[in-house]
């Protein structure tokens, strides 16, 4: 008989479950779930080695094991910090890692350009988030922001460095999922950018990925560029015939226009099949699809507000106790009184 594996006991904001040995804070928590996970700009579970670089996953350790109960004295990555047994983590109920965390946010935004208004990624953009959560009015420094000088990458995809983190996240998934990478991180510092230095086309069947793993706005899809304001367009599950790839993506669609195709992503906004270039840039006919209906967006965002239809059993948890929220038969009378 085989023996049997033990299991590592972790609390993260008083919620405890077993997980494996080598596991990290950050798997621990979502495998709890809800609010308790902590947000990851960098970490993405299907690159390896990912993780590590933004920082915005910061926890605090209050107890570290049952062997040593000592709490660890400095925030630590959640993505990179092993669990070990007995260990008790806080995210939300921890005033240090939630100052931390707005810390990091700030150093992010010191030369994000805030265009959110013309970005394409706005409504999906995970720096958004963060900025919106633990984001000041104003900012500290007087210093520039950074800019960098165009540079055309090929047909398909738009660079835009002004914007970029440096998460490594389009590095890694063209080292790992394409036979030749073109493009890194080049020089050091506050010098460094995302480039493929001789000006070269990124052209692999399967670079179009790297889009869909990049945070912000960075990298975007130039077939669908300023076409439309993803809150106003419908995700749609779909299939297609292709001997390159699963043929599994998710249609963005505008009445019957497929504004732009992407892989389908779990609440995490990982990607489950990584697609090649034709099913993302070349099929945008619907005829080409076969549609299975409407994608739940697991990701809180303006996206997931987009309900087609309320579950049986739906309710809304109204913040302020005191309101009241309208019926079909207010909505009908305040009509009837509009008309009037």
């Amino acid at each position: 008989m085989s023996e049997e594996v033990k299991k590592f006991k972790i609390t993260i904001d008083g919620q405890t479950t077993e997980v494996d040995a080598g596991t990290t804070i950050l798997e621990a928590a979502r495998k709890i779930g809800g609010k308790s996970v902590p947000p990851a700009m960098c970490y993405y579970k299907p690159l390896e080695t990912s993780g590590g670089r933004c920082r915005t996953c910061l926890v605090e350790v209050s107890k570290g094991s049952e062997a040593d109960p000592r709490p660890m004295p400095k925030l630590v990555a959640s993505c990179r910090t092993a669990v070990m047994d007995g260990m008790e983590v806080k995210n939300l109920t921890s005033e240090k890692a939630q100052t931390g965390r707005k810390a990091v946010t700030e150093f992010l935004l010191l030369n994000h350009p805030l265009d959110c208004p013309i970005c394409d990624q706005a409504g999906e953009c995970h720096l958004q988030d963060l900025g919106y959560q633990h984001g000041v009015e104003n900012t500290r420094t007087e210093f520039e922001r950074r800019t960098f000088e165009p540079e055309d990458i090929g047909p398909y995809i738009k660079l835009h460095m002004n914007r970029c983190i440096l998460c490594a996240r389009c590095v890694l998934t063209a080292n790992q999922l394409t036979e030749e990478r073109e493009h890194g991180i080049l020089f050091r510092g506050d010098h460094a950018e995302i480039s493929t230095y001789l000006n070269k086309a990124l052209t692999n069947d399967f670079i179009g990925n790297v889009i869909d793993v990049c945070p912000v706005g960075a990298l975007t899809d130039k077939t669908s560029r300023f076409a439309s304001r993803v809150w106003f367009t419908k995700p749609m599950d779909a299939h297609c015939n292709c001997d390159k790839c699963s043929g599994k993506a998710v249609l963005w669609m505008k009445d019957d226009e497929i504004i732009r195709v992407t892989a389908r992503k779990n609440q995490y906004d990982e990607v489950e099949d990584f697609i090649c270039n034709e099913c993302r840039f070349e099929k945008k006919d619907p005829k080409l699809w076969t549609i299975e209906g409407p994608r739940h967006i697991d990701r809180h965002s303006v996206i997931s507000l987009n309900h087609y239809e309320k579950p049986k059993d739906y309710f809304r948890q109204i913040d302020n106790r005191d309101a009241k929220e309208i019926s079909a038969s207010d909505d009908n009378q305040h009509g009837e009184k509009i008309l009037e």
